[in-house]
């Protein structure tokens, strides 16, 4: 006469097999994944390397104006876009300062800003503002401009932000048309694709949201 088994052991059973499976999926999928030692991806090359510095300080103030709109911007639908920009952005600056970290390479350019951009005769030297002893890239906010947004309260300060990280986005599009196509790594690439896209969506949702409260980009 066959007995049956307690309800926990069959759950035990049950989960051990469901455990197994994914596992054994995880597994052959690490297999497809990973390259054969005979296609070794290319180095990276000063367009690789000079992206992430460059990018990784142009999505700093980024963030830093996106964490301030978090918690001062009134209108919801403003705070939900700096919380969608700082989280994608700080995400973005952690797989490069991790590329940087394997290339040896310093977190940031020790030379001249987006000296990686000129192999095709760029040159940005007219874009860039300067504050203090420093130089900004294209879009950046001055620190002048940042004091002023961190002064601001309500819809005086969601509208500013939205002008501020507008120009921003748009600023940084051609570094990253840039490494989209000359950058030599594909992982590299493959972002600088992304921010492209993603960006691009941003911006247009900032061009409708100013509209909408009868503001015009700066």
């Amino acid at each position: 006469m066959r007995t049956e088994r307690p309800l926990a052991a069959r759950i035990f059973v049950a989960v051990a097999a469901a455990l197994a499976l994914l596992l054994l999926g995880a597994a052959l999928g690490l297999l497809i994944r990973v390259p054969s030692l005979d296609r070794a991806e290319p180095g990276p090359t000063p367009v690789d390397i000079g992206f992430a510095q460059d990018m990784s300080v142009h999505h700093q103030q980024a963030v830093t104006m996106a964490t301030l709109a978090r918690e001062r911007a009134s209108d919801v639908a403003v705070r939900q876009l700096a919380f969608d920009i700082e989280t994608n952005q700080r995400d973005q600056i952690g797989r490069m300062q991790g590329w940087l970290s394997l290339w040896h390479q310093s977190s940031q350019a020790v030379g001249p800003l987006m000296e990686w951009m000129k192999s095709e005769g760029h040159d940005h030297g007219g874009m860039a503002m300067s504050t203090g002893g420093g130089g900004l890239m294209p879009g950046m906010a001055s620190s002048a401009e940042m004091a002023h947004l961190q002064d601001l309260r309500g819809p005086e300060f969601d509208v500013y932000f939205l002008q501020l990280m507008l120009r921003h986005h748009e600023g940084g599009a051609p570094m990253a048309d840039y490494g989209a196509r000359h950058a030599a790594v594909p992982a590299v690439r493959e972002l600088a694709k992304n921010m492209l896209g993603s960006q691009a969506s941003e911006s247009q949702l900032m061009r409708t949201m100013l509209q909408e409260r009868g503001a015009r980009p700066i």
